[in-house]
């Protein structure tokens, strides 16, 4: 039976994700300084700024902590990242049930299917898959051949949507570093509708 050019083209740009996930993989392993911080202290780690301080630098957003948006129902129990197609937000919720932190993010192209992942490998600085420079890269699954994760720019900008078939959910380089400490592989993290 005859392999056709897409099939092969499909088979190449699924090897490729594939190393990319285990080269983060090892590379996040073999990084003694990705240490990231105990579960217990992972509250005090991703603590939101106090609203109007020069820390609370989120995309535009000037809401107040009674303004934040609730997490969303149905989106598990217990410690996880919650992320919102939708309403293109993530939220780092604490075992008490609690958000410890709330912000908007900028999908990019290709977005995951509703579900519960886990965080399957970290970087603390590589190029994204747009060949932007990021920090702080969570990955937590594949999709159509695109390695998908949460991320932030070093130079601050968004994902461009003509970049082809991206899968990095970019934040703030202050929300990426609060992502960073919250979630270390293994991490659940549920993306909603």
């Amino acid at each position: 039976m005859a392999v056709s050019s897409s099939g092969k083209i499909v088979a190449g740009l699924t090897a490729v994700a594939l190393a990319a996930v285990g080269f983060l993989t090892y590379q996040a392993a073999a990084s003694a300084s990705d240490r990231p911080a105990a579960p217990k202290d992972r509250a005090a780690a991703s603590a939101s700024p106090e609203p109007g301080s020069s820390e609370d630098a989120g995309p535009e957003s000037g809401e107040t902590a009674d303004e934040e948006p609730a997490v969303p129902a149905d989106s598990g129990t217990g410690l996880r990242v919650v992320y919102s197609l939708g309403a293109e937000r993530v939220w780092l919720v604490g075992e008490n049930e609690q958000p410890t932190r709330t912000y908007e993010v900028w999908p990019s192209a290709v977005s995951p299917a509703p579900g519960e992942y886990a965080v399957v490998s970290r970087a603390e600085s590589v190029a994204g898959s747009d060949g932007v420079p990021i920090e702080h890269s969570v990955v937590f699954t594949a999709t159509e051949g695109v390695v998908i994760g949460f991320s932030a720019a070093v130079d601050g900008s968004k994902p461009d949507p003509d970049a082809g078939k991206t899968g990095g959910i970019r934040a703030t380089r202050e929300d990426g570093a609060a992502m960073w400490k919250f979630a270390p592989v293994g991490t659940k993290v549920v993306v909603v509708p």
